[in-house]
């Protein structure tokens, strides 16, 4: 396979969640799953170890044998049964509790594991008709292969270890210490969120990134929220809004 992979996607109706998970070096392999709630929460939690260890352990009474599993997880789904949800333009027919039982389906300890829950509301006609010309994808592509180099140079001393992905927690302390103003962030964060400690340094990986694609060498208050606003997942409160 190829190192480019492009993937594109239509809503006709509702909208959709895209959740994201690591991305490894040398990775081309990417697994996408449509519509995440319609699989078997058993199927669905068996991508927790490898998502966690980048590897699939399978133990039986004789012998224990591993396999080398990294790959970048991506996966879509609706906001509710009916896909209408907080839709502005369209009338969702669920109740509180048929949304939030369709949102138990993907449990906490599998959001955990992913870095970004990305929210992707529906776009009006009349907007899309007056979008002008964003940034050319050739100059966000030189920002991400820029972002990789710096992430290459600093781990080059880690055997195994090419991007921020990978990091483990003695780096994430080395690499993305969080300054004053962060750490305010963070604890007011992981307070009103809920958030697990598998969060909180997702949070962080995902901070370093960002700062690297802007070319800081220190992760900034500016980097956290920004991290933090990509967990829209871990909101208490999704399902009543």
């Amino acid at each position: 396979m190829g190192r480019n992979i492009t993937a594109k996607k239509v809503v006709k109706s509702g909208y959709k969640y895209l959740l994201i998970s690591k991305l490894p070096n040398s990775g081309c392999l990417i697994s996408f799953c449509d519509e995440l709630p319609e699989f078997s929460r058993a199927t669905l939690e068996v991508l927790r170890q490898p998502l966690e260890d980048r590897k699939i352990t399978i133990s039986r009474a004789k012998y224990t044998i591993e396999y080398p599993c990294s790959f970048m997880f991506v996966a879509s789904m609706n906001p509710c049964p009916c896909g209408y949800y907080g839709d502005p333009t369209h009338h969702c027919v669920c109740t509180p509790g048929q949304i939030q039982r369709y949102m138990n389906r993907i449990s906490g300890p599998l959001l955990d594991r992913m870095d970004l829950h990305i929210e992707v509301p529906v776009v009006p006609f009349n907007q899309l008709s007056q979008m002008q010309q964003g940034e050319p994808s050739e100059m966000i592509r030189a920002r991400v292969i820029a972002a990789r180099k710096r992430q290459e140079e600093r781990f080059k001393e880690f055997k195994g270890v090419y991007c921020n992905a990978q990091m483990s927690e003695r780096m994430i302390h080395q690499f993305c210490e969080p300054d004053e103003a962060s750490l305010n962030m963070l604890r007011m964060a992981m307070e009103r969120l809920h958030l697990s400690a598998r969060a909180y340094n997702r949070i962080l990986k995902v901070a370093r990134t960002i700062a690297d694609i802007e070319g800081t060498e220190r992760v900034q208050s500016h980097h956290i929220a920004e991290a933090i606003g990509y967990r829209n997942l871990d909101r208490d409160d999704w399902s009543e809004r």
